[in-house]
């Protein structure tokens, strides 16, 4: 076996331009602070975002070239380096870190062409597949027709599904024959963005798919579910034929509804935005990815984000994604409170999903998900990343499936 590294070339490469661009960011935000005081406005008059004038302003600007001038003098030195080492193989640990700064950060990593930020693919063992029928045969030559997809949540990554010694998929593919499949993909994109791909990524896999696929199965951990939920949506505009072989899908601990901590985040952002003398620090919780922001409501398609200001608090309703037709779903939720008693904790589920949002349970019935109570399941006294691995999460995954 390789060698596995904890660091590439290409990462440093990726962490220096990081580096660079806060360094900007943060000189954009003292000056943003430094020019609301001196106008010295009331406590609620209106900020500006416009840059300092004269002298305070050219200093700015002088700090703003240095550090462009430098940063690209480092960019281009580790650019001749980066064919000169190759990629080794990934460590866990390197795989961790890149997937948590995905989530936090990656639509900026994207755009900004960053190294560290991770295309969409298919992989088994941490390795990517390459989707063609000679390629895939030769990358799982005991392929059966039970395809199993994993898609994990967010500042996570497909390694991620083994937990504490146990893998869903590894366990299904023993135990029941099938052949497991692990999303791999930048959770900081917006959730329709990786839905739309993921849709194309199932298509071609199963065009090569090196045996006859009898039938496929989607398991989705947190926001990998909404991933799923967003890729049936956009497979049946598109008429892909892989959904005519979709059975059943299981959610674990999806904010269907979306999430609270996301919604406390909006909050702060208003509240700093309120007076010229903190909107500079609203900049800070904006740095936030778009896929955080879509945990808000779970926002799964284009229209819920397009022309408006994914911050700015907002009455237009979000379109109601409804589950995917001829497809049987599934949810299973996680309470941090003990079967009996304790209400309040009842409420807070997971520690991050609530337990109605997971359940797909809305007060506007028009959002309301359908799951038949047979199709729902919650585990008392675990917290999110529990799903991944109790026993008693994989028997009921099993008796599903």
């Amino acid at each position: 076996m390789p060698k596995k590294s904890h660091i590439r070339v290409a990462d440093l490469r990726g962490y220096s331009r990081l580096a660079i661009d806060a360094t900007l960011g943060l000189a954009s935000l003292v000056e943003t602070m430094h020019h609301n005081i001196l106008r010295t406005p009331g406590i609620r008059g209106k900020s500006t975002q416009e840059p300092a004038t004269g002298i305070t302003g050219l200093v700015y600007k002088s700090i703003r070239g240095v550090t462009r001038l430098v940063g690209g003098g480092i960019d281009a030195v580790l650019g001749q380096l980066v064919p000169l080492f190759g990629g080794s193989a990934s460590s866990a640990e390197r795989e961790a870190v890149v997937a948590a700064l995905n989530g936090v950060l990656g639509d900026h990593l994207q755009a900004s062409a960053n190294p560290l930020a991770i295309p969409m693919q298919l992989r088994r063992n941490g390795q990517t597949l390459e989707l063609r029928r000679k390629a895939l045969k030769a990358a799982i030559p005991d392929a059966t027709g039970k395809v199993l997809l994993l898609a994990h949540g967010l500042c996570m990554n497909d390694l991620e599904w083994r937990r504490k010694g146990h893998d869903h998929g590894a366990a299904l593919a023993a135990e029941a024959g099938f052949t497991p499949v692990y999303l791999h993909y930048n959770s900081g994109l917006h959730i329709s963005t990786n839905g739309q791909a993921f849709a194309d990524q199932i298509e071609t896999l199963l065009r090569a798919w090196p045996a006859p696929v009898d039938e496929l199965m989607i398991l989705g951990h947190s926001m990998g579910g909404l991933v799923a939920r967003s890729a049936c949506h956009y497979g049946e505009l598109a008429r892909h034929d892989w959904l005519r072989h979709l059975r059943k899908i299981i959610f674990l601990g999806t904010p269907h509804h979306g999430a609270p901590l996301e919604r406390g985040g909006n909050w702060v952002d208003v509240i700093l935005d309120a007076s010229p003398y903190t909107t500079a620090f609203a900049r800070l919780g904006k740095i936030r990815s778009a896929g955080i922001t879509d945990l808000r409501h779970g926002s799964m398609v284009d229209v819920d984000w397009e022309d408006r200001d994914r911050f700015a608090r907002s009455r237009r309703k979000q379109v109601a994604v409804p589950l995917p037709r001829n497809v049987t779903c599934y949810a299973i939720a996680a309470s941090i409170a003990k079967k009996t008693g304790e209400p309040r904790k009842q409420l807070l589920g997971d520690g991050l999903v609530p337990l109605a949002s997971a359940l797909g349970q809305n007060a506007a019935a028009r959002r309301s998900l359908s799951f038949p109570k047979p199709r729902q399941w919650v585990g008392y006294g675990m917290n999110h990343m529990d799903l991944l691995d109790r026993k008693e999460v994989y028997a009921r995954i099993r008796r599903w499936l």
